[in-house]
């Protein structure tokens, strides 16, 4: 019987024995099973082991009898290793820290209704109980181990434990420093087994008493000296099986990749020099290292079969190597760090197939280092780090904002855990920040040559690494990327007669080193594409966000700008002269064209001098304006507004409740409430009743702050004071922003029940939120090269939201 790494595991014999000559057993003497068959025997029936146990060495070998292909022979009888005590720790230098003692066992074994009583060796009685629960899951080999912390253990001279099973009966009866006879308890009458090795007040804290060796069952091990716990894993020097899965060829010793890596999260192995033999799949001299393959794996889906080697890169795809080095966990990836290697031959591993979504969080751990392909289209739902870090995040299909398709709370919540298993980051094998090229997608990224959000990928092969607290691909084979949201040179039509737009200009700053432009190059080439945006969206009244808060000057500088861009004077913009609206270093403001509009009466403020529960310490003031269309004489209100933000961390109401809608919810919704109810006291002054409430809420579609802007000032849902969320009605999968690679909108235009009728169409246009953020304005983070090729005086990522446009075509209701 030969392993899958080409060990002899038996070489047995019948009717006498023999030495092999050539083959894998070449030099080695075969064992007589002394029992045989002849030309009498009958035919179905076959020569068996028999007997009671785990291992070959607990069996017997029987003569003829009838034959039990795939089944278990008659007579035989298999029996999974009794659980047995693995590690224990009582005593250390200074206060006894993590005291405890740990069980190791056959994986599935439920430690319901055992118990370890501790023994008192003055007296002999228990002096105390460990009730055991749970139940044993595999980190090697079919075994694992759980820890049962315990303070209180008594410090020897000596003192004992029983391992007592759920039947009352005692498994184990050991002690440390002498032995003891039990008074009472399961163990009642039994003298311990010492167990030879002992702590004392020297002892190092964090060690512990540990069984070595190589085995299934207790009598297999050896106790040793105390050494660092190992709590919860393998002990340091302890190999759970037979001890030849893992292989001896090549200089012998080795263990497999696969028990390198176990079934869980992290390695039994680490700190430890290790041994083993792979094929090597994939080289990476950014990443510095190679990833390794076991060249046939063990067929069970809960392991790995690749690890990452580091520290060499001079190996070559194909190469079957056997590699010597330390294992670690770096940032939870479980790697070799290289020490030695000898090349073995050749190899070749194919990529097994994997899908999104993975049926847990820790799936990916199963396929950690290994050869892996995507037969799945994948959509990019991420590319705000593509400049910064090279990384990109694909998803099955679009991911959006819980709340911006499931009511905040349990739906929501229940849409978050299925998009938290519907991504993964593609690298590109990458230490370094602010990778020269940008090798995403095909070609490179340049301002021409972007990778937006929604674009699909196909023929993902590589490797699966886990790096920043995230599962990733480090490509073997370049993907095809697919242009599947392309580019629009302008807004969809949105008809009618009058065009009202909004738009979040993000930190549009004449003061630099505040927020926005740090220079004035920067400045210019913030201010040209946010022009640009501007000039196609071509609104008659236009609603800003985030303009910066120092009286007129900025937004006299941006309208300024607008009307140098525009030929003739026909279309000049002009601005509501609000000055400096409330204290924050951002407010809102409108722009209109007076060719098209006029302002009636003055504007008006809503802030917490108006109403307390517009808190404008965290709301930015909401500013009125009413207008009329020049062509008609017909009149509507816009309204802007820039509520609290989710960032920070709030407290009371405003803390994150949980439900998805983030922190400062109760600061929004309040605001709000006081915005529903101060339209209808017409604060501007006009008695009319067509009001389009425009701008960033920070809240997305189905939470509670629209709901309240939706249900009016009586708060009751299909009533006459009811706004329509035209951004919902008008487009299909609607989003303005991106965030954490969840779309939804920020950016709203809600019309009063009296205006709906008279909305023509409303759009987002999607300039900003699918872009990379690379594309922006600004230099930092950028070589010289890229500040020009990463550039373009265009609309797009002239800001991080989308704007929002809406037509109107306006009557007397």
């Amino acid at each position: 019987l030969v392993d899958n790494n080409g060990d002899v595991v038996q070489f047995l014999s019948y009717e006498g024995t023999l030495t092999a000559v050539g083959g894998a057993a070449d030099g080695l003497t075969s064992t007589d099973i002394g029992v045989s068959e002849n030309s009498s025997t009958s035919v179905g029936d076959s020569l068996q082991l028999t007997g009671t146990g785990t291992t070959y060495e607990d069996f017997t070998w029987s003569s003829a009898a009838a034959s039990t292909y795939n089944a278990v022979n008659t007579g035989q009888t298999f029996v999974a290793p009794t659980p047995f005590i693995n590690e224990i720790h009582y005593d250390n230098s200074s206060t006894d820290t993590n005291e405890g003692i740990e069980i190791a066992g056959t994986a599935g074994t439920d430690l319901t209704g055992w118990t370890i009583e501790l023994y008192n060796g003055n007296g002999g009685s228990v002096y105390s109980t460990i009730n055991l629960s749970g139940t044993l899951t595999d980190i090697q080999g079919g075994f694992g181990t759980k820890f049962f912390a315990k303070s209180g253990i008594q410090n020897g001279s000596p003192d004992g434990l029983a391992l007592v099973d759920n039947n009352g009966d005692v498994v184990q009866f050991l002690s440390y420093e002498g032995t003891l006879t039990a008074v009472g308890g399961a163990a009642d009458g039994l003298t311990s087994t010492d167990i030879g090795v002992s702590e004392n007040s020297s002892t190092s804290v964090g060690d512990s008493l540990q069984l070595t060796g190589t085995g299934t069952t207790y009598e297999d091990f050896t106790w040793s000296s105390a050494a660092a716990s190992t709590y919860d894993a393998v002990n340091n020097g302890q190999t759970f099986g037979s001890g030849v899965s893992g292989g001896s060829g090549g200089s012998g010793g080795t263990t497999a990749i696969y028990n390198i890596q176990g079934s869980g999260l992290t390695s039994s192995f680490v700190n430890q020099t290790v041994t083993t033999q792979g094929v090597v799949t994939a080289v990476f001299s950014g990443l510095n290292g190679f990833y390794l393959q076991d060249a046939t794996g063990d067929g069970n889906t809960t392991t790995s079969d690749g690890i990452f080697v580091t520290g060499n890169t001079s190996v070559q795809v194909g190469d079957l190597l056997e590699v010597t080095g330390t294992v670690q966990e770096n940032f939870d990836r479980t790697q070799i760090n290289f020490t030695s290697s000898s090349n073995l031959g050749t190899g070749n591993i194919n990529p097994i197939t994997v899908s999104l979504p993975v049926a847990t969080a820790d799936t990916l751990e199963q396929y950690e280092g290994m050869l892996v392909d995507f037969s799945q289209t994948l959509t990019v739902s991420e590319n705000f780090n593509l400049g910064r870090f090279g990384e990109v995040t694909l998803s099955n299909g679009r991911l959006f904002q819980p709340t911006n398709i499931a009511t905040p709370g349990a739906a929501a919540n229940a849409v978050q855990a299925q998009n938290d298993l519907n991504r993964i980051i593609l690298d590109d094998a990458q230490t370094i920040q602010n990778p020269d090229p940008i090798i995403y997608p095909n070609g490179g990224l340049t301002a021409s040559n972007t990778l937006r959000g929604g674009d699909t990928v196909t023929g993902l092969t590589g490797v699966v690494d886990y790096a920043f607290g995230d599962y990733r691909i480090q490509t073997t084979q370049t993907p095809n990327f697919v242009s599947s949201n392309p580019r629009s040179a302008t807004p969809n039509a949105v008809g009618g007669t009058l065009t009202v737009a909004s738009f979040n200009v993000l930190n549009y700053f004449t003061d630099f080193n505040e927020r926005g432009a740090d220079n004035q190059e920067e400045f210019d080439r913030q201010e040209d594409k946010i022009v640009s945006a501007i000039q196609a969206i071509d609104a008659d009244i236009l609603g800003l966000v985030e303009v910066q808060n120092n009286g007129n000057t900025a937004i006299s500088s941006l309208v300024n700008a607008i009307n140098s861009a525009i030929p003739g004077t026909t279309d000049d913009y002009s601005f509501v002269n609000t000055g400096t609206i409330g204290t924050d270093q951002i407010r809102v403001a409108i722009i209109y064209k007076d060719s098209t509009v006029s302002t009636v009466n003055n504007y008006a403020v809503l802030d917490s001098s108006v109403d307390s529960r517009f808190d404008s310490s965290r709301n930015r003031p909401a500013l009125a304006q009413t207008f009329v269309e020049d062509a008609t004489g017909e009149e509507f209100t816009l309204v802007v507004n820039h509520l609290k933000s989710k960032g920070g961390s709030g407290s009371g109401a405003d803390a994150d409740q949980g439900d998805g809608q983030g922190n400062f919810n109760a600061s929004r919704t309040n605001a709000a409430e006081a915005l529903a109810d101060w339209l209808v006291g017409n604060p501007t002054g006009v008695n009319d009743s067509d009001y389009l409430i425009v701008g960033d809420l920070n809240a997305y579609a189905l939470e509670d702050p629209i709901t309240a802007i939706k249900d009016g000032a009586d708060d009751q849902a299909g009533t006459g004071d009811d706004y329509t969320d035209l951004i919902s009605q008008f487009n299909t999968n609607p989003y303005s922003y991106v965030f954490n690679g969840q779309a939804g909108y920020l950016d709203h235009a809600l019309a009063s029940s009296s205006l709906s009728s008279q909305v023509t169409g409303a759009t987002e246009w999607h300039i900003n939120a699918d872009e990379p953020r690379s594309l922006d304005y600004n230099t930092e983070f950028k070589s010289l090269g890229q500040i020009s090729d990463l550039y373009n005086a265009d609309p797009f990522r002239s800001s991080d939201h989308d704007p929002v446009i809406i037509g109107l075509d306006l009557v007397s209701v």
